[in-house]
């Protein structure tokens, strides 16, 4: 095939033309200036010729079509506005002429089709899938803070009714199997093996040679209505749709739905044609603004590095367990349990007695039992998962287990007692975990006989929804060790970041800021029910004072008083946070330990949250309430960001990819900001633009908010955090 084009055509005896998308350039085909350029030579070719009986579009690649090139999106800018535009249109354009032949197109998808490759398929007159576990159909663009802007809203809308369209693949950016695709109407065919599908598609061709898109026949009515339409159903709705976004979004910035509801709702009043025109100005909107290159950053090219060999050889074998022991059955351990025994590993779960053990092993039952009852796994599934945990009292049971992961409370003496004795029964090259949020793992690595041989794995609670798993280097864990524990996150399907050791690491030590800065609003006297609406608003996911009651206000007590007098043996000066007295009253003078106490600065009853507690003005006041809604909302935004610099300038963070992947998927960053990291970069005027912000908290609100002198040096520079720490581009002979 010639590298000028993306596409490679072949023709049939009785005229069908295969049009095989292979983009010589790129290991995925996506909707670059090539593939656009290559489709509309071949839409030329067809449309002079008077032979062709029917099209069929398909892949020479694993996937069907990627969607559009994130580099080219994450270069749009609204100085070249003109310039984007008319590649946008001309995209939509040429699928347009695509749907508008008069013969018949079929979409014959080999794999997965995401964005714009199930714009593609939707342009075709009749879509045949391959019937592959793995192969996923979708609009995912929401998550990258953009809109389908290929006709993707124009076309699911028409197929599957505004209603409907919105719900199960626009607002939610869902990614659906083969059958629940064919349930909603996406999918017209399911063919079982690859080979099948260009027979399937000539077959259908020859039997529907008048094939014309529905929306562009006569009497045509958009499933469920238009939003205009007197006594639809959809008229009445619409209102609560429009609600219920409101509702999820809580006032954050969440641009991408916004655009995707207007475009949707007004371009199913108007023609076809006019609805695509719609639909690109809406997409414009998104794709130049910087939310949706934030967004593109950190869910796409930063996932990429954190994802990616991360330095290993990846021609190595991954390293697998083969049986994994977990010390400790409470909520974390049983998780851990959990998300090892589903990846396909033997379990063993221990705890201080058998009924403790068999509780946590109670956790996994639940899970499965829900996942049973929604359909998402069979019952055999869930019993084989089930047989490979072994709850047990017995250290015993351990021996030969090439995998420990320690996840009692935090106490370092506990930990090193429980490892120590487990120790002797492994397997001579075990990988030793701990699960430790806040302990060095250097200190505890003391705990056994080859500290190579240990490190960190922080999950994060609930194990089986979180994705993250924080990976923490000691001072002596080796190469091997750090590239066994990036194998075992993938195999149990999270995402990984990689840190250097210190206290707290760089999740908790960053969340441990944002919680700070709430209670010391508190204390300076915001209003509390300003500061949890603040936080909403600025896009986190759970209100500021309503986290530090889940996370137990013992426990941030505990955590201070270990950080203070860790800071105190190394002869450093320990600065008490303004929060510290917040902290301190509510649990020496109030008694309000948080949720599991059964009050904190909310009230519950049975464990269930009611409110805030009443008297929370009587105790620290309530006369700030002029201090600027803006400035709640950075305050917490910046003190975080400030802080994941600092964990960069002293070697705790390695990477800006971990700091940004971290942040969203680990401690609840807003998604819109691209990450802790991203932020500063995105801010408005640069880094520049956030040091002077950053000055003029700290003239306000205190010396945390002053930017650090690393961050100062770039900003004069003119520079980004992203490119300074970039990776070095590996040598190549």
């Amino acid at each position: 095939m010639s590298t000028a084009s993306a596409i490679h055509l072949t023709r049939d005896p009785d005229g069908i033309v295969t049009l095989t998308i292979d983009d010589p350039n790129q290991r995925v085909n996506t909707m670059n200036s090539l593939f656009v350029e290559s489709l509309a030579a071949e839409l030329d070719a067809i449309e002079r010729a008077d032979d062709v009986t029917g099209v069929i579009i398909t892949s020479a690649k694993k996937t069907f079509f990627a969607g559009g090139d994130l580099n080219d999106l994450r270069t749009a800018s609204r100085d070249r506005l003109d310039e984007f535009a008319a590649f946008v249109e001309r995209n939509s354009a040429l699928l347009r002429r695509l749907e508008k032949l008069p013969v018949p197109v079929v979409a014959a998808i080999n794999g997965s089709a995401l964005g714009g490759g199930l714009e593609l398929a939707l342009a075709a007159h009749h879509r045949i899938v391959v019937d592959a576990p793995d192969l996923r159909l979708g609009l995912p663009e929401v998550t990258l803070g953009l809109l389908p802007g290929a006709g993707g809203v124009v076309r699911s809308v028409r197929m599957l009714g505004v209603r409907v369209a919105l719900q199960e693949l626009l607002l939610t950016g869902k990614k659906h199997t083969v059958a629940h695709a064919r349930e909603l109407g996406l999918v017209d065919e399911v063919v079982s093996t690859v080979a099948e599908l260009p027979v399937a598609a000539a077959a259908w061709i020859r039997e529907h040679a008048d094939a014309r898109q529905p929306w562009d026949t006569t009497g045509f009515d958009i499933p469920g209505g238009a939003p205009g339409d007197r006594g639809q159903a959809l008229a009445a709705t619409l209102p609560a749709l429009a609600a219920s976004l409101r509702a999820q979004t809580k006032g954050a910035p969440c641009p991408a739905r916004e655009n995707i509801l207007a475009a949707a709702v007004e371009g199913a009043q108007v023609d076809v044609d006019n609805a695509l025109t719609i639909e690109a100005r809406y997409f414009l909107d998104l794709a130049t603004g910087q939310i949706a290159k934030n967004m593109i950053q950190a869910n796409f090219f930063d996932m990429q590095v954190v994802s990616g060999p991360r330095g290993r050889d990846t021609a190595r074998e991954p390293w697998s367990p083969r049986k994994a022991i977990v010390l400790g059955a409470g909520m974390m351990g049983a998780g851990i349990a959990y998300q090892c025994a589903v990846s396909g590993i033997e379990v063993v779960l221990k705890d201080v007695t058998a009924e403790a053990a068999q509780r946590g092993k109670g956790y996994s039952q639940r899970v499965l039992d829900k996942r049973v009852k929604s359909g998402l796994v069979s019952a055999k599934f869930r019993d084989e998962v089930l047989a490979r945990i072994q709850p047990t009292a017995d250290a015993a049971d351990a021996a030969g287990a090439d995998l420990v992961i320690e996840a009692v409370f935090e106490d370092p003496a506990l930990k090193t007692n429980v490892l120590r004795e487990i120790e002797p029964l492994l397997a001579a090259d075990a990988l030793i975990g701990s699960n430790t949020s806040t302990l060095p793992i250097t200190g505890l690595a003391a705990s056994v006989t080859d500290p190579a041989r240990f490190i960190g794995l922080h999950f994060f609670s609930p194990v089986d929804r979180m994705p993250l798993l924080e990976i923490i280097k000691g001072e002596r864990t080796s190469q091997e060790t750090l590239s066994r524990a990036l194998d075992l996150a993938r195999l149990i399907a999270k995402t990984p970041i990689v840190v250097n050791d210190s206290r707290g690491f760089f999740t908790s030590r960053v969340i441990g800021t944002f919680v700070n800065e709430a209670l010391a609003m508190l204390g300076e006297g915001v209003p509390a029910p300003v500061i949890e609406q603040a936080t909403t608003r600025a896009g986190y996911p759970a209100p500021a004072l309503q986290l530090a009651d889940e996370l137990n206000l013992e426990l941030l007590r505990r955590v201070r008083d270990a950080s203070r007098d860790a800071a105190n043996a190394a002869g450093g000066t320990w600065v008490a946070h303004p929060a510290e007295a917040v902290l301190d009253r509510m649990l020496n003078e109030f008694g309000r330990a948080g949720r599991l106490a059964g009050a904190g600065f909310y009230e519950y009853v049975d464990g269930v949250r009611q409110r805030l507690w009443p008297h929370l003005a009587e105790a620290f006041g309530a006369s700030r309430a002029d201090v600027p809604f803006t400035d709640v909302k950075e305050r917490m935004l910046f003190v975080e960001a400030i802080e994941s610099v600092k964990c960069l300038d002293e070697g705790v963070l390695e990477s800006v990819p971990d700091a940004n992947i971290g942040s969203l998927l680990g401690i609840g960053y807003p998604g819109w900001t691209g990450g802790v990291l991203q932020y500063i970069d995105g801010y408005a005027g640069g880094v520049a633009g956030f040091v002077r912000r950053a000055e003029e908290l700290a003239a306000a609100y205190g010396d945390r908010f002053a930017p650090p002198a690393s961050l100062v040096a770039l900003a004069g520079e003119g520079g980004t955090l992203a490119a300074a720490h970039a990776a070095p581009e590996p040598v190549r002979s």
